[in-house]
This record gives C-alpha cells, sequence and structure tokens, in this order.
C-alpha cells in the first residue's frame, strides 16, 4: 500500500464534512479561514518535516511515494494538515449546538 492511498480517506473525509457544511452560515468566510490555516500548516509541515528527515528521525520507503517531494519531504505528508485544517472547521459547525443553562 502506498502513502497516496493512506492519504485518500483522509482526503474524502475532509471533502464530504465540507461539502455538508455548506449551507450552514458563513461558509465561505470558513472556507477563506480554513485555506489560511492549510497554508501555514503546509509551511509548517515543510519546514518541520526537511528538518526531521534531514536528522535522520525518520524515512520512506521510495516504493510507497509518488515521488513528488517538497524538499526531502514526500506530498503525501502534507494531506493531513490540509484535511484538518478544512474538516476541524467544518464539523465543528455541523454539531448541535450546546444549550447553556
Amino acid at each position: 500500500m502506498t502513502y497516496a492511498l493512506l492519504c485518500l480517506p483522509f482526503l474524502a473525509a475532509a471533502a464530504a464534512v465540507t461539502v455538508l457544511s455548506a449551507r450552514r452560515p458563513r461558509f465561505g468566510r470558513r472556507m477563506a479561514a480554513s485555506a489560511v490555516a492549510a497554508a501555514v500548516l503546509v509551511l509548517l509541515t515543510a519546514a518541520f518535516d526537511n528538518l526531521m528527515i534531514a536528522a535522520g528521525l525518520f524515512t520512506y520507503p521510495e516504493s510507497h511515494l509518488l515521488g513528488v517531494k517538497v524538499g526531502q519531504a514526500p506530498i503525501e505528508d502534507f494531506a493531513y494538515p490540509v484535511s484538518a485544517a478544512f474538516a476541524v472547521p467544518a464539523a465543528f459547525v455541523l454539531l448541535p449546538e450546546r444549550r447553556r443553562p
């Protein structure tokens, strides 16, 4: 199994939750904020993955990768932060409102 195949369920779930949240108020604003968060997370992932790989903390078998890299970090590493940046806010607005006593 490749890392790209491991990423697919996370990306699909993030897309599904995001689409489901489209009818909630302030969808555009939420997506803009998610895009900014995703950009920051991608930059941090690029920086710290490259540092950790360069330090020898972990390696990836080349046969499990697509071959596209940002520095030494495989492109597959960026799926999780991007998924989280969109899925978490979308899932949050789908939760029922809590009533305050």
